[in-house]
């Protein structure tokens, strides 16, 4: 996208955090045109610089993927916060800033004079974004938050996973850091909306997002089923508590994801399986009825999937509306025709990264440059600030 159309040009971010939920919105931020100063620990940088192999690059220059994944369009500097010298560094960044995330230890930038009552004391326009694992307040305000651990205590990992009885059946995380993921969202939703608001009242303020709070309300319906319903959701595989059939198949060659999501999908489904009446069945005429006779149904579609292939199956089902989808690993996933065609796969310097997913006016925003060798930026940004010019020119 022209720079000159990027939503946050201008926009100054000072991205204190590491590994993935704080740089996650930092990257979000940078894709949307703003400027991200990334702040690093001396000598060894972001923790995730080390989550290698695999590595693009060659020796001391290399980069793990896992890094690259989530800090293009970011400056780095490295900066030791724990010195006199490096705090004042920070704080003449900040006070030219209008966004600084952080996801340190609860009152730990405090001891560094770096916490949000004494930066926006220099700054009252700051919007300063605080990313932990339990907030800012509360009896768990002071532990460590790990994405696994908030999958657990979250309750996600209770909904996830084979159902029991099931061999090998056990509590399972999803394959991504998706509480990790998720806030970064949440807090980039919330960075947004105070940059707006700051428009009418001149004020930033501090936004705390906790990882707990996120996975709280990505339960989504699960929680709802169990706030209005009483009920106590189970792991269930992947059949859905609310939709049947919802869930993956076996066919003659893999598998299938059968998304069957109404009535008028279900009696499609049947017409097409050659199997017409059993969507005028009583018992499964509706999704109400086929949730209440779930273990009745199930065997018999799985039979009928066993007779074609996945293939076959999406051949006959995609073109009528029955939703369906072939499980596809990550190769034919950067293979599958409209990935290509949305352009999800980029490529910056060499280096192979996916694009941010949104689109404004049928263009894909994506930050100007690739993730940051550690202090890449280092000595012209500390130049600046030394010189007096303050928050340095990109």
């Amino acid at each position: 996208m022209d720079s000159s159309k990027a939503a946050l040009a201008g926009v100054r971010v000072l991205d204190l955090s590491r590994v993935l939920a704080g740089p996650w919105a930092g990257q979000l931020l940078a894709d949307l045109g703003a400027d991200v100063v990334k702040v690093e620990r001396p000598g060894a940088g972001d923790d995730t610089r080390a989550w290698g192999p695999p590595w693009f690059g060659e020796g001391a220059q290399r980069l793990a993927a896992y890094y690259i994944s989530c800090n293009r369009g970011k400056r780095s500097v490295a900066i030791d916060i724990a010195t006199a010298e490096g705090q004042a560094l920070v704080r003449q960044l900040a006070a030219e800033a209008d966004v600084l995330l952080e996801n340190y230890k609860v009152g730990q930038l405090a001891k560094y004079g770096l916490d949000y009552a004494t930066l926006s004391a220099l700054n009252p326009g700051l919007v300063y974004a605080s990313v932990t694992g339990y907030g800012q307040d509360g009896p768990y305000a002071p532990a460590a938050g790990y994405d696994f651990a908030i999958q657990a205590t979250g309750g996600l990992m209770s909904v996830t996973g084979e159902k029991d009885g099931t061999p090998g059946s056990q509590p399972q995380k999803v394959g991504v850091a998706v509480a990790d993921l998720f806030t970064g969202v949440y807090a980039t939703t919330a960075v947004l909306a105070a940059l707006h608001r700051r428009q009418a009242t001149g004020r930033g303020c501090h936004i705390d997002a906790a990882l707990l709070d996120t996975q709280v309300a990505m339960l989504a319906n699960q929680a709802g089923n169990h706030l209005v319903g009483g009920m106590r959701p189970k792991r269930m595989g992947n059949a859905h508590l609310n939709v049947v059939p919802y869930q993956v198949f076996g066919t003659r060659d893999g598998h299938i994801v059968l998304a069957v999501g109404n009535d008028g999908q279900f009696g499609r489904f049947c017409q097409l399986a050659g199997h017409p009446e059993v969507a005028t069945d009583p018992r499964f005429a509706s999704n109400e009825g086929r949730i209440t006779h779930r273990t009745d149904l199930i065997p018999v579609l799985a039979g009928w999937m066993l007779e074609r292939t996945t293939a076959e199956w999406t051949a006959l089902l995609e073109p009528n509306a029955v939703p369906c989808a072939p499980i596809l690993e990550l190769p034919e996933v950067f293979e599958h025709p409209q990935v290509v065609h949305r352009g999800m796969k980029i490529s910056m310097d060499g280096m192979p990264m996916v694009a941010t997913p949104m689109r404004f006016d049928g263009e894909r925003p994506v930050a100007d440059q690739p993730p940051p060798r550690l202090d890449q930026h280092g000595e012209a940004i500390r130049a600046a600030l030394a010189s007096g010019q303050g928050w340095p020119a990109r």
